[in-house]
């Protein structure tokens, strides 16, 4: 096999598996919290399902991690179509939209404690398929990690933003609620378009840093410790 071939295919199982399972089961975890909580939207538009090829937005979930990766950027980011539920059909609107909110996230935290006990399977296997499936294992954590994370900031429609908005009081709930539309704008300006402008200028910046390292680094550490894998 022609080495370029088998350097794509690699990057593809050590990249492109875990960043869409990451993602696409963050969004079918979505669904089926809802459904417990008496929501079956997702449920009827197919929704609860574990095929990624049913969560699966063809910028969001393919095109733009894999620009990320290959330009390596700092950090990667993508999404799946977001999964449909209908926040006045769930028992108690307020509290229930959190534990729909929260089951994303944790759903990305379960898949990265999953990956890093998944590292005592490596040494029954041969060397070469060790050594992928090492660096697939640790990728896994990692964008696994920061999907946890960076859902989590309060800004919606990510997931933090929807829990703040179930905990806050009526009246500024109702105002978080309405930055709604603009969010995806927010996060891309914040994120990507403001460090870019700046760095023209010659200042470095990186909301990354300032607001998901830290967390993640943490986070990261505590999987280590409680897997006792200490070589994440």
């Amino acid at each position: 096999m022609d080495v370029q071939i088998f350097e794509i295919l690699a990057n593809i199982l050590i990249y492109g598996v875990p960043a869409i399972l990451a993602i696409t089961l963050h969004e079918a975890a979505h669904g089926y919290a809802a459904l417990q909580k008496g929501d079956d939207t997702a449920k009827r538009a197919g929704r609860l399902s574990l095929n990624p090829l049913r969560h699966v937005d063809p910028f969001g979930t393919v095109i733009l991690p894999a620009v990320l990766i290959f330009t390596q950027a700092p950090f990667i980011f993508g999404y799946a179509k977001p999964v449909p539920v209908n926040f006045n059909a769930l028992r108690r609107p307020r509290l229930d939209m959190v534990y729909v909110a929260v089951a994303g996230p944790a759903t990305n935290i379960l898949l990265a404690v999953v990956s890093a006990l998944l590292f005592y399977t490596l040494v029954y296997m041969p060397v070469p398929l060790a050594k992928l499936m090492e660096q697939m294992l640790a990728f896994s954590i990692n964008i696994n990690v920061l999907l946890a994370v960076f859902n989590m900031l309060p800004i919606p429609p990510l997931d933090g933003g929807r829990v703040a908005v179930g905990f806050l009081p009526p009246a500024p709930a109702r105002l978080l609620s309405s930055l709604e539309r603009w969010g995806f704008v927010i996060i891309i300006g914040s994120f990507m378009l403001l460090p870019f402008i700046l760095s023209q200028a010659g200042v470095h910046f990186s909301l990354f840093d300032v607001l998901l390292r830290g967390p993640m680094t943490w986070t990261i550490n505590l999987i280590a410790s409680l897997t006792g894998i200490t070589n994440l």
